[in-house]
């Protein structure tokens, strides 16, 4: 059969590419046990909104203007991800639902479009959309002035240390379990947790809530919190490596106890792979791309702080657990992309949620830099050039140890991938 004047054949190579980049982009469902979830019901959910909206356009009071608004932006950021369930791509995952994650991406683009928008405000504007969203703001201050940070360091009680051991304790505790399960290795975690508190005492001078006492820095934070977060991620990781998986339909199942236990399991990840970073024989594009991993992991950390003190709200509000909470959700894909771009010889790109991320990061720190000049005006750029150095010599102390690891006491014939076959870059 001739193929037609004009057209285009592909060849094999662009469509392994093509295929490696659907599975991190929009991976498909493999195995559907309830046809009912997966099959598309456009008509259905266009005829649900239309009436939703129209619902809503006629039968509430417009009286007050400032509800009128919030409604308007509440129905517009739900069509918003209605449109992302229909179009935007799920990512690597589809678990609970792909659908699930498709919403998730459109948040992100939302949240990036805010960004973008708030950077063309002025600092009277922003404080001023502040208040409109939550009036209390108003009376907010900086941690920093109210607190006193690493006093009496020299005083070491029962009592004192306890106290320390709160919310914010268990969250950071929890929080670095959570890193493990999407890093996958112990030298990355440990490297990520040591650059931190290096990182917070080389900004000390900009943020005072990074000083600490010694005993609450190293065996609070690094061993006890950090290092028992690191370890129950990586023991539930090495469970899940080791554990089978097949799947049956929930409509095998007969009782009534292994349908709520396989719609339980629907929660859970639907396969597990074995991770390496670095191997005996990495590139140094691939170290470089694991060191710049850790940059923007680091970035992303210091954005925390300093958005929460240069707009002033503290650690407890909505505006801070709900940002940590989400940026943690869309982290989870986004180290799966980067990932299998790293690793993968036919993964010629960044997944969609990779590069939304990455854009989040940098324009987070470009509206901490602009709305805190005042801030920034006391860097003292020795610091951030050692901190820079620091960085870098620690990072790659640990990625030699990594390989030397790897190379030494590695498990041999294990598939390194994030997918089912990947190549390793050399």
């Amino acid at each position: 059969h001739a193929s037609q004047p004009g057209s285009h054949t592909l060849s094999k190579d662009d469509v392994n590419y093509r295929m490696h980049f659907r599975m991190i982009n929009e991976q498909q469902v493999e195995d559907i046990t309830i046809d009912f979830f997966y099959k598309p019901h456009t008509i259905t959910l266009l005829t649900c909104t239309v009436l939703s909206l129209m619902y809503f356009a006629f039968t509430r009071d417009d009286g007050n203007p400032d509800n009128n608004v919030w409604v308007g932006l509440i129905l517009v950021i739900s069509f918003f991800l209605v449109i992302s369930v229909l179009a935007f791509p799920n990512g690597p995952f589809t678990r609970p639902h792909p659908a699930i994650w498709r919403i998730v991406f459109g948040l992100s683009v939302l949240y990036f479009l805010f960004l973008v928008f708030i950077i063309f405000l002025n600092w009277h504007q922003v404080k001023q959309l502040m208040y409109w969203l939550d009036p209390n703001l108003r009376y907010a201050k900086r941690e920093a002035d109210i607190m006193e940070y690493a006093v009496n360091c020299h005083v070491i009680t029962w009592e004192r240390i306890v106290s320390h051991f709160d919310i914010f304790a268990f969250s950071h505790f929890w929080g670095w379990g959570m890193k493990a399960l999407l890093i996958r290795s112990y030298g990355l975690c440990w490297t990520i947790s040591i650059t931190w508190e290096l990182t917070e005492l080389f900004f000390m001078h900009l943020l005072p809530n990074f000083a600490e006492c010694w005993w609450d820095q190293v065996i609070l934070d690094i061993l006890l919190c950090n290092g028992g977060g690191i370890w129950l991620g990586m023991t539930v990781c090495r469970f899940l490596e080791m554990r089978t998986y097949h799947w049956a339909s929930i409509k095998d199942i007969h009782t009534t106890t292994g349908k709520i236990k396989r719609a339980a399991l629907q929660f859970t990840p639907a396969s597990w792979t074995y991770v390496r970073w670095l191997d005996p024989k990495s590139s140094v594009q691939r170290m470089m791309g694991v060191y710049l991993f850790m940059i923007i992991w680091q970035l992303t950390e210091l954005n925390t702080f300093f958005l929460k003190h240069i707009f002033v709200f503290p650690a407890s509000h909505a505006l801070s657990w709900c940002r940590i909470l989400f940026v943690g959700i869309i982290t989870a894909p986004t180290v799966r992309q980067y990932y299998a771009y790293l690793t993968d010889t036919q993964c010629k790109r960044v997944g969609t949620q990779c590069w939304v991320f990455g854009a989040i990061a940098f324009l987070e720190a470009l509206a901490c830099i602009k709305f805190g000049q005042d801030l920034f005006s006391k860097t003292q750029i020795l610091y951030v050039i050692l901190w820079l150095l620091c960085l870098v010599f620690i990072t790659f102390l640990c990625l030699y140890g990594m390989v030397w690891y790897a190379e030494n006491y590695g498990p041999k014939g294990k598939v390194c991938c994030i997918i089912t076959v990947m190549e390793k870059k050399k």
